[in-house]
């Protein structure tokens, strides 16, 4: 944690101002009383907002120096108002944004990191936050009334669009603990090699999935080897990176059976970028960044036909919130071996991603891919 003096911000004063009037132009007030006005416990926080853009945002909320009354409706009113564009030129957002365009930060031998500092966060964070199936990403809402009625939809939507039959091997890059595969399995027969880069992924999924012909591996994408039916990757490809799209496609395409599909599902961008969030990149998703339509596109290119493209954001905003509602709830027994800044860490990263879905600055796509040639033609499925 970075230490910050009262000196440091001499011109406080201006500071408060200047933010103060940023802040209205999204309706947010300081110390205001409504649920998502900003609430200020140091004044050197304007300064430092205003030097470190939106990576200071993030530590001083962790340190405590702000609040709202709720986080996702202040992040609401941000984005509506596209603020967080006002602090893209920021130190931070300009230092990630070079990086990101000098080095292959998804490379082969950093593949990993993802899995180290996010994923092995903790099963016992994940197991009382995610539903029952563990399913750690966007559940369908459309006829669901709660998260593990949303997650079983979702799994089963996929599992519809990709057509699974008894007997048909089934690879999902980037498994989780295991949610489509094991599901899969059971309901429509497949046999199933799920990959992913966490050791404690990998170790739990492979506990849920004892009995079933299902594989857990912990390994990079580009190690697969083998010919399946069909293919998934659901939040995986975010982790990718710009730069390794194309090849991203190329080992799907060599690991698909002529005729094969490949469901591709991923949070998405509505603008090419080459970097995330610098505070997203330090705290959450290290090495990450979100596709736009026209970066995948291009990187399918050569290979496939894009037979149907689903968007359902709006959902991942009720995914979101119910996943904030298990992490509160489940915190007195997560407080062994988290502490309180680790609780206002995850909460900001929670409610601003709700936030971003409910705004529509974020997009949720499932993507359909068939490989050509391609004899019979493709039916959307919903």
């Amino acid at each position: 944690m970075a230490v910050f003096r009262k000196e440091t911000w001499q011109m406080s004063g201006k500071a408060k101002h200047a933010l103060g009037n940023l802040l209205a132009a999204a309706d947010i007030e300081i110390n205001g009383g409504r649920p998502w006005d900003f609430q200020v416990h140091d004044e050197i926080l304007y300064g430092r907002v205003l030097s470190g853009g939106s990576l200071a945002l993030g530590e001083a909320y962790m340190d405590g120096w702000w609040d709202t009354g709720s986080l996702s409706q202040f992040f609401e009113h941000i984005f509506n108002a596209r603020l967080d564009e006002q602090f893209q030129h920021s130190p931070a957002m300009l230092l990630l944004e070079l990086k990101c365009r000098i080095f292959n930060r998804q490379s082969r031998s950093r593949a990993h990191i993802i899995g180290d500092r996010h994923y092995d966060a903790g099963n016992d964070l994940f197991t009382r936050m995610l539903d029952p199936q563990m399913v750690y990403s966007c559940g369908y809402w459309r006829d669901a009334e709660t998260l593990e009625q949303a997650q079983t939809a979702k799994l089963d939507l996929t599992c519809r669009k990709l057509g699974l039959k008894p007997g048909m091997k089934l690879l999902d890059i980037g498994c989780g603990w295991g949610s489509l595969v094991k599901y899969a399995a059971e309901n429509y027969g497949v046999k199933a090699l799920g990959i992913t880069v966490s050791t404690e992924q990998a170790k739990l999924g492979r506990e849920r999935c004892e009995g079933l012909p299902v594989e857990i591996r912990l390994e990079d994408y580009r190690s697969i080897r083998g010919q399946f039916d069909r293919i998934a990757s659901i939040g995986m490809i975010e982790h990718v990176g710009k730069k390794n799209y194309r090849s991203f496609m190329r080992v799907a395409s060599q690991s698909l059976c002529p005729g094969g599909l490949f469901l591709l599902q991923t949070i998405g961008s509505l603008k090419s970028q080459h970097s995330s969030d610098p505070w997203i990149d330090k705290y959450i998703f290290p090495n990450s960044m979100l596709p736009s339509i026209s970066q995948l596109s291009r990187a399918a290119e050569p290979q496939w036909i894009i037979e149907d493209l689903h968007n359902f954001g709006p959902d991942y905003d009720l995914t979101l919130m119910a996943w904030h509602a298990n992490f509160v709830r489940a915190w007195p027994e997560l407080t062994k071996h988290y502490d309180q800044r680790f609780f206002r860490m995850w909460t900001y990263y929670l409610m601003q991603f709700a936030a971003s879905f409910r705004s529509n600055r974020n997009q949720l796509w499932q993507i359909v891919l068939a490989k050509r040639p391609r004899a019979q033609p493709y039916l959307a499925t919903r």
